[in-house]
């Protein structure tokens, strides 16, 4: 469809590298050690985990469009 596909993580690049590698993705990993980018996507937060709150990422798709503006926020969100 024309789509660039990225990954952005607050691992690290070595960490990143492997997962890639295990994984076999066909697309770059980019790391967010920071989180910024998460947290500017609102990616980055609270959510729940095996019964108790964690903060993390939040597992994000966003969709761009070719101004780099947000055409699509799809959140994976457990309560």
């Amino acid at each position: 469809a024309g789509y660039t596909v990225l990954g952005i993580s607050p691992d690290d690049l070595e960490e990143l590298a492997r997962f890639r590698e295990h994984e076999a993705l066909t697309f770059p990993l980019l790391a967010d050690p920071g989180h910024a980018v998460c947290e500017a996507y609102g990616a980055w937060g609270d959510e729940r985990l095996n019964g108790r709150t964690v903060t993390g990422v939040i597992r994000s798709t966003f969709v761009l469009d070719a101004e780099g503006r947000v055409e699509r926020a799809m959140y994976d969100v457990q309560a």
